[in-house]
């Protein structure tokens, strides 16, 4: 319904809201604002969340030295929670978020201590990350997933250590060297070194 009618709710709403101060208006923005992120807060572990810029390094909790870390070796970005959420929102960008998702299903896995819960998490983890034409397929040999599919009938904490291993190597070779060249972790690497002579001038 257009806004030239008579009565029109439209219009009314507009005038009403051309009424209300500009601060209640912004309060309005930020509520929703906090509402969506709230909204979109991951409900499992393994799921990160899906920021859409790699701004991590500037948070307090993030020193610049663990930033520049992650540059050392594969092994210090898994070991940081915030390198593995940066990489995670760089693997987005590639659309291959799912062996980094596999991986940490992997690490949560092996810390399961019930004989029950280790069975159907092993089942779960195969039909979404191994099996032909799951729903988020990671890329591993055909020898390598029918390994897993046997190792399944006696689910122990190391059924998916081959798979696993598999598609480590794959990130360490392929991915991360994409990830140290791209342009957000060179800018967050150039602020984190920025900081860092900051502090030592002081």
């Amino acid at each position: 319904m257009s806004c030239w009618m008579p009565r029109c709710p439209a219009l009314s709403m507009c005038r009403g809201l051309a009424a209300l101060p500009i601060t209640c208006l912004e309060r309005a923005k930020d509520l929703k604002t906090r509402l969506g992120i709230l909204l979109h807060k991951p409900e499992l572990g393994h799921k990160l969340g899906s920021s859409s810029k790699l701004q991590l390094g500037s948070r307090r909790r993030d020193s610049s030295q663990e930033v520049l870390e992650w540059r050392e070796s594969f092994d210090q970005l898994l070991k940081s929670k915030s390198g593995v959420n940066a990489f995670h929102t760089f693997l987005k960008t590639e659309f291959s978020e799912e062996n980094l998702d596999f991986w940490l299903a992997c690490e949560d896995f092996k810390k399961t201590r019930s004989k029950t819960k280790l069975a159907s998490k092993a089942n779960r983890i195969f039909e979404e990350f191994v099996q032909n034409e799951a729903p988020r397929e990671v890329n591993i040999d055909h020898e390598t997933r029918e390994i897993t599919r046997k190792n399944l009938s006696g689910a122990t904490s190391a059924c998916f250590n081959e798979a696993q291993a598999k598609t480590r190597t794959l990130m360490e070779k392929d991915s991360y060297p994409r990830f140290l060249k791209s342009a957000s972790y060179q800018d967050m690497s150039r602020q984190a070194a920025s900081r860092g002579t900051s502090k030592r001038s002081h």
